[in-house]
């Protein structure tokens, strides 16, 4: 398969079935009734049922309520048949499942294909960015990778509610082709080189809004919830620059507009994670309650390892996970976080 990078994709293969899967599948299959290019649009689900209402009925009920999908759309449990002749495949799994997940998909990908994670989350045990999981797992190179990130509430997004977004992979003609495949009417994809500042600022923005849930859940102001969005910001800024990420990035859609997004959203599912916390519910109740991944319940500890590896100070971080850990009650979050050292506000 030789890809034209001055074209955009004609087959997509997106692995993954929930809100934020079902979504883009729609936003590339809008994107392609738009720039009058035919393509066909595959999703693979492991729950019969969902794939049979999209195949039936154009919906996923389930993550998208009422939302019609378009018919370029089709699904199937037959991850095989979802992944022949695709030239773009798009993951969108949990994160703790992809490592394991793609070795059983591996001799499945299209030598070819150029693979996009969705997904924003560190892998427990590794401490690795989804991108590298996908490169170790299926032996491909990083000009061969890109990330999708930034504002990009499912549901609004579904409703066709403009958004912009960014897409982030080492090799510039790789990402404007992608943007080009996703280019809607509402949506408007931008692109960066630098893949591991976007991923930084999806995987950590998810703690710091379990920690501003936390927060309203306790009934704290928007004096508290604005520090903490800010504070958080900062050391998501200071992890990714550890890394080898890009101040402007964090700047940017990826690092603050995801943040703002995910915590001041009622439909961020880390938003409401931590809300219930601070209403007093267990975890395990938490866990129960919810019927969608809260990727930064699962992150938190990877994060703050990474952290500590790296030696980047990350307080907010730390916190969630001592309360998620049980070694801290809610009730205790906010004081510990104004209990820090006195220091210049740009101090790292």
């Amino acid at each position: 398969m030789n890809i034209d990078w001055a074209d955009s994709a004609r087959s997509v293969a997106v692995l993954g079935a929930g809100s934020w899967g079902t979504t883009f599948a729609k936003v590339l299959a809008d994107a392609g009734t738009a720039a009058g290019v035919d393509r066909g649009i595959r999703i693979w689900g492991r729950r019969p049922e969902v794939v049979a209402q999209i195949n039936e009925r154009n919906l996923n009920s389930q993550y998208l309520k009422e939302t019609i999908l378009p018919p370029a759309i089709t699904a199937s449990t037959d991850v095989a048949e979802v992944l022949s002749g695709a030239d773009l495949v798009i993951l969108a799994v949990p994160a703790q499942t992809l490592r394991l997940q793609l070795r059983e998909w591996k001799d499945l990908v299209p030598e070819d294909a150029v693979v996009v994670s969705l997904m924003k989350g560190l892998e427990l045990g590794t401490d690795s960015r989804m991108s590298e999981v996908v490169a170790a797992e299926l032996s491909m190179s990083a000009d061969r990778i890109a990330v999708v990130s930034g504002p990009n509430l499912a549901m609004e997004i579904a409703r066709e509610e403009p958004t912009a977004s960014v897409v982030a992979c080492s090799d510039s003609a790789v990402a404007g082709w992608i943007a080009r495949s996703c280019t809607a009417p509402y949506f408007r994809p931008y692109t960066t080189s630098d893949v591991t500042g976007v991923e930084i600022g999806g995987i950590v923005k998810n703690i710091i809004a379990l920690a501003v849930g936390i927060c309203e859940g306790k009934r704290m102001g928007d004096n508290t919830k604005a520090s903490v969005i800010t504070r958080g910001l900062a050391e998501t800024s200071r992890l990714a620059l550890a890394l080898g990420g890009e101040a402007q990035t964090m700047a940017g859609l990826a690092g603050l507009g995801d943040l703002v997004a995910t915590c001041s959203s009622p439909l961020s599912r880390n938003h409401t994670a931590g809300r219930l916390l601070g209403t007093g519910m267990s975890l395990d109740q938490v866990t129960a309650e919810m019927r969608q991944t809260a990727e930064g319940i699962k992150s938190s500890q990877a994060v703050h390892e990474l952290a500590q590896k790296v030696g980047v100070d990350m307080p907010i971080t730390a916190a969630v996970v001592a309360v998620l850990a049980g070694k801290l009650s809610v009730d205790q979050l906010g004081p510990l976080l104004l209990s820090r050292d006195l220091k210049p506000e740009g101090d790292h």
